[in-house]
């Protein structure tokens, strides 16, 4: 039976994306998974290992001869999510479109690239949205767009948004005590934008329904998310749900950044580079566009079609406060923002 399976490679598997796209892909044993990393001790990494049907791979996803190797393995379908944080947006656009040839040098049958819309694109290139980490799958998007979507090679998009889970890391509620009463206090730079967000176990379930549909998803950019979330609706939900006081405290962009949001704001995106490339972004310059693009609700969804597509997705962010048992307490989510400000406490 089991050669009879097709096998996924993930790569970018044991990432905030590529975990829940993997751990739906092996809840039924449909598929075998290969999952190449180069940290095949990282946490993510022996927590995926433990999953029948999953196989890693030691490998570096920005390696020509580590990516031949890994699609020479009777891959059938790939999943693709590319680390614009540590590499940078040139060499992500380089490498999304590189990983795509190479996938249809070894003739794979279904190509699913993890995308992020480009606000800039999408404003008709207004400066103040321009977000490096959009903007180069973005440009991937595109080009792979231009492929043929019923040739030798289907292809897919998923373009996901920003996680509900940030909530426990970058916009995690900070605890004052006002009038004698602790008081969680959400803050961003937000005003009265809504944002999309998505729930990272249903884009797990997007992902599968992606790989298992192929006479539907070719040629498919899928947008999704759970909602519009303002954060208005994020302070009444947690209220509502944990019995704690909150209230949404609106800062400005250099509040933000002074609140030690990123430690090091003025240091290039790209970690696992040197910092000269004058193409990149600073992380401030970076989330400026980010939060602009937030504060303004640039980047809309079709939600009829996500319940179409999924009927039994998480619809608000109050739902998914309560199946997820949120407290407001941290919990590590991006792994390139824990493993970027590592790197730096470390030099």
């Amino acid at each position: 039976m089991s050669s009879q399976k097709q096998t996924v490679l993930a790569i970018g598997g044991t990432g905030a994306q590529g975990v829940p796209v993997v751990q739906e892909l092996t809840r039924d044993g449909k598929y075998n998974v290969h999952v190449l990393t180069r940290s095949t001790k990282s946490a993510p990494a022996l927590e995926l290992a433990s999953l029948p049907g999953v196989t890693i791979f030691s490998g570096d996803g920005y390696d020509e001869a580590n990516l031949h190797s890994a699609f020479s393995a009777g891959i059938d379908i790939a999943f693709v999510n590319t680390n614009g944080f540590a590499i940078g947006e040139k060499a992500e656009i380089y490498w999304g479109i590189r990983i795509f040839e190479i996938a249809a040098e070894h003739g794979v049958k279904h190509f699913v690239w993890a995308n992020l819309e480009s606000s800039y694109k999408v404003s008709g290139y207004q400066p103040r949205f321009r977000t490096g980490h959009f903007d180069g799958k973005q440009k991937v998007a595109d080009w792979i767009s231009a492929q043929p979507k019923d040739g030798q090679m289907k292809w897919s998009i998923l373009t996901s948004c920003m996680y509900l889970e940030m909530f426990s890391e970058l916009l995690r509620p900070s605890p004052e005590i006002i009038d004698g009463e602790e008081v969680m206090i959400f803050k961003a730079p937000v005003g009265k934008g809504r944002p999309p967000m998505i729930f990272l176990e249903d884009l797990g379930r997007y992902g599968r329904w992606l790989i298992d549909h192929p006479e539907k998803s070719a040629g498919l950019n899928l947008k999704i998310s759970t909602e519009q979330v303002g954060w208005d609706d994020v302070v009444k939900g947690f209220t509502e749900v944990t019995g704690k006081k909150a209230i949404f405290k609106d800062i400005t962009l250099d509040e933000y950044f002074a609140s030690g949001a990123f430690p090091f704001p003025d240091t290039k995106v790209g970690h696992s580079l040197g910092h000269d490339d004058e193409t990149l972004q600073t992380y401030r310059e970076n989330f400026t566009g980010f939060w602009n693009t937030w504060k303004e609700s640039v980047l809309l969804r079709d939600y009829a079609v996500l319940d179409e597509i999924l009927p039994t997705r998480v619809k608000s962010v109050k739902e998914w406060m309560q199946i997820s048992g949120y407290t407001g307490k941290h919990g590590n989510v991006l792994k390139d923002y824990s493993d970027a400000t590592s790197k730096h406490r470390a030099v």
